[in-house]
């Protein structure tokens, strides 16, 4: 079976990785859009932190967060042993009794029925100080040992790496997409028709430009990050270790090997396709970050990186394809849980293709199905 897989974030990446793994022949084109998401994303993997309580969402993520460690040990077997994963634990932060009483009453409920969350602990403010220093010292917090990071580049890389050992070629290109007699769907790459069984559309913000001619509509659309990285050189032995902070209200903190920290991020529905930097999104994340860790205050700021999340109109993620369009599977609207989220759904697209059945225990995937918003318009 020969496949292409158009886009080359962690979503495709995975997509390639399984379709190859299992004999087909893929071709991964990627045409290196600035903003792509896997790029820029801060790297969270712990979806029951968030409050988000919609069971169907729920069902997808803490699913592709059950399996992470899993997906890094089989690449880590296959001679990837680097995809900047560690399992850091988080801390949910709050000034107010009350509120962690509640934050931690909703994560003992969740980890009961989840076992990879892991332990969950309240920490006095001296105990949460002690593990993240920059620490405002007087946040307690519930610490939820489950929660872990990634590198989404380094995760990106290592898929395309293995997908290739496994003989998938990765091409930098414009694709387009078009209909070919017989219904099936053609592959232009810069002029040269790339032939294909099969169709993987893993585009992520840019997805449903790139389906359009073919007729369906994709409910995605772009959602800007700005998210700052960093640099305490002071700390530079031990921030590896260092549990993510999520505050009750506000973005995250995330630490990384060497000394790096990342603060993030705006979340701009409304800034389209525009990759630039802006005054008000770095004020915003840094006054953000100072709040919660004054002393971050004296900390470097290294770069600022700008992601388009794949935002579908419900939140959902978007998974499958169309009984009129053979061959043809969409994977996309991760928004901000692309990183975590990113393994799982190219997995699932590449079983769609190749006609495999799902793992016992994985949640029904109908929910995601692409046309499900235009068929709720029309109901």
């Amino acid at each position: 079976m020969d496949v292409v897989v158009v886009g080359g974030g962690i979503v495709g990446a995975a997509a390639a990785w399984r379709l190859a793994a299992a004999g087909a022949r893929v071709v991964v084109v990627d045409r290196g859009d600035p903003g792509q998401a896997t790029a820029a994303g801060a790297g969270i993997v712990g979806p029951w932190l968030a409050a988000e309580d919609d069971p169907v969402w729920r069902a997808a993520a803490y699913a592709a967060a059950a399996g992470y460690a899993d997906v890094v040990a089989e690449l880590a077997e296959t001679g990837e042993p680097e995809v900047g994963y560690a399992r850091v634990g988080a801390l949910l932060v709050d000034a107010d009794e009350a509120a962690l009483t509640t934050l931690e009453a909703r994560t003992r409920r969740r980890a009961a029925a989840q076992p990879v969350i892991g332990a969950v602990t309240a920490l006095p403010a001296p105990e949460a100080h002690r593990a993240f220093p920059p620490l405002r010292d007087d946040l307690g917090a519930v610490h939820v040992a489950g929660a872990a990071r990634v590198d989404g580049r380094l995760m990106r890389d290592a898929l395309l790496r293995s997908a290739r050992r496994h003989g998938a070629r990765v091409r930098h290109g414009v694709a387009g997409l078009a209909l070919a007699p017989g219904g099936r769907i053609r592959v232009v790459v810069d002029g040269t028709v790339l032939g294909a069984d099969a169709v993987v559309v893993a585009a992520g913000a840019w997805t449903a430009e790139l389906v359009r001619p073919l007729g369906p509509v994709v409910p995605v659309a772009p959602s800007r990050g700005q998210i700052v990285h960093l640099d305490l050189p002071d700390h530079a032995a031990d921030t590896a270790g260092w549990p993510l902070v999520q505050p009750s209200a506000g973005p995250y903190l995330l630490g990384f090997p060497a000394g790096r920290i990342v603060a993030g991020a705006t979340r701009e529905p409304g800034a389209g396709f525009a990759h630039r930097v802006t005054a008000g999104g770095v004020a915003q994340v840094l006054a953000s970050a100072l709040a919660v860790a004054p002393a971050l205050a004296s900390a470097t700021v290294v770069e600022t990186r700008v992601g388009f999340r794949p935002q579908a109109d419900d939140d959902l993620p978007i998974l499958g394809g169309w009984s009129e369009l053979p061959g043809l599977v969409v994977a996309t609207g991760l928004g901000a849980t692309g990183l975590t989220m990113g393994p799982w759904l190219g997995g699932h697209a590449a079983r769609l293709v190749l006609g495999a059945a799902a793992p016992d225990g994985e949640p029904d995937l109908s929910p995601y199905r692409p046309d499900r918003l235009v068929e709720a318009v029309r109901r």
